[in-house]
């Protein structure tokens, strides 16, 4: 391939996924930070909160994942 440009399916798809990586990042942070309740003795729900960051990480892995995929075509093209 001796250009270095996406083709546009592909354009949008990278940003879709790295919007999904973005924002499964961001939200990760935010649920980790939940484990330090905001003062001594509130009750945190850590069923709750380890089902949010399981969540959080598979959306991280799915959109890394589709990274992958995408970058992979491209070179083999």
């Amino acid at each position: 391939c001796s250009s270095a440009l996406l083709q546009k399916p592909a354009l949008e798809t990278v940003r879709s996924s790295l919007r999904l990586l973005n924002a499964s990042a961001y939200r990760l942070q935010s649920e980790c930070r939940k484990t330090v309740p905001p003062e001594p003795g509130a009750a945190v729900d850590y069923q709750l909160l380890t089902q949010q960051v399981i969540q959080c990480a598979y959306d991280i892995a799915k959109a890394a994942k589709q990274l992958v995929t995408i970058t992979t075509r491209e070179k083999k093209q």
